[in-house]
């Protein structure tokens, strides 16, 4: 699928492949997701960090709007020429309002995949490195959604699997994964350095 195709899923859920001109959608919910993991907000950094990325072709991040059936109650503030601010994260009304191609849209979560290859398999490999959704819009599916799209990408790309990590602690996210079929690596462990 190309930039830009729309897919649904879960119900009054759109989800489409982002491209440079939708950065300025993801970032406040990339900055989000990473003071989820207790990251001082910078939302300038995230977005020269999204935009770095995806203009270089070295992720791919698939965005859930809101779809334009049930416009939801931003987009009707937004017909009747209300003007429309970003609320700060974790607030109530934190979903945020897609400008891009894809019309005035709340976007309520994305996923941001980054390739590499199996020296094992001989094949590509795709690591799911963030998976968020506003705190409004949890319990629709929409993670379900992002996680469903994420393994069609990896089966369009001939890839061998899709690998994540998550804190110990996030057991919804754990349990999502493993009512969707992932299993929890037993075989090998994880090491890390930071320089």
């Amino acid at each position: 699928m190309t930039r830009g195709t729309k897919q649904s899923n879960a119900a009054g859920v759109e989800i489409v492949r982002a491209g440079v001109e939708d950065v300025e959608t993801v970032a406040p919910l990339f900055d989000a997701y990473r003071q989820f993991y207790k990251l001082p907000s910078n939302e300038e950094a995230a977005r020269r960090y999204l935009h770095a990325r995806l203009q270089k072709e070295e992720a791919v991040i698939f965005l859930a709007l809101e779809e334009e059936a049930t416009g939801g109650k931003e987009a009707r503030r937004e017909k009747r020429g209300e003007i429309l601010r970003p609320q700060e994260p974790g607030t109530q009304d934190d979903a945020r309002i897609a400008r891009s191609a894809h019309g005035a849209r709340a976007a309520l979560g994305f996923t941001l995949l980054y390739p590499t290859w199996s020296s094992l398999s001989l094949r590509p490999w795709w690591n799911l490195n963030d998976l968020y959704v506003v705190p409004e819009a949890r319990k629709r599916g929409v993670a379900r959604a992002l996680m469903e799209r994420a393994r069609r990408l990896a089966e369009e790309t001939g890839a061998s699997g899709l690998g994540l990590e998550t804190a110990k602690d996030n057991f919804p996210a754990q349990k999502l994964y493993e009512q969707l079929g992932w299993k929890r690596d037993e075989e090998f462990f994880r090491y890390e350095i930071h320089v």
